[in-house]
């Protein structure tokens, strides 16, 4: 699950199988500096992301999918690490699947209203953990990991089901 960000990009590595409990892999959060030029940090995150799916070869790959904010900065810089993210899965030739946040909340916690303290208590929960994982990115980016595993699997049933009634119907 990747929580895109430019300043802060949530990296989470979950293993499970849809209506089962998860296990925690691994998390990270890709820095970059805002004083940097935006070539040099997008480089960096696409240097990160790419080493971290080669480090650990997921199935797939969940991206937060960028909604509207009053801050056109803030969303121009999470669009374009967004976009980073989504590269680096389909360069690896992985799927790759986008999650709102009201998608992502309410997989985790049964309601697209969740707050981030109830995301992360219910991340930590979920993931059977000691602590909350921090900073708050690395909860964000295992939340959607576990939202993909539960909601991606049936999500690729259903398309390859659509995909199969398609080209049948062609014949």
């Amino acid at each position: 699950g990747v929580d895109p960000g430019l300043t802060r990009c949530g990296v989470g590595v979950v293993e499970g199988l849809p209506g089962r409990p998860c296990t925690l892999v691994a998390y990270y959060v890709v820095y970059t500096d805002p004083a940097d030029d935006l070539a040099l940090r997008l480089l960096h995150l696409d240097r990160s992301l790419n080493k971290l799916v080669a480090e650990h070869q997921p199935e797939s790959v969940a991206v937060e999918r960028v909604f509207s904010q009053h801050n056109v900065r803030t969303v121009m810089g999470t669009a374009q690490a967004s976009g980073i993210a989504v590269l680096a899965g389909a360069r690896a030739g992985l799927p790759v699947q986008t999650y709102t946040p009201s998608e992502v909340k309410a997989a985790v916690t049964g309601s697209g209203q969740a707050d981030k303290a109830q995301m992360t208590a219910m991340v930590t929960r979920l993931l059977r953990l000691a602590e909350p994982p921090k900073p708050a990115d690395a909860a964000d980016a295992l939340a959607l990991a576990i939202c993909h595993v539960w909601r991606g699997g049936t999500r690729s049933k259903l398309a390859a089901a659509a995909d199969r009634a398609r080209r049948g119907g062609a014949r």
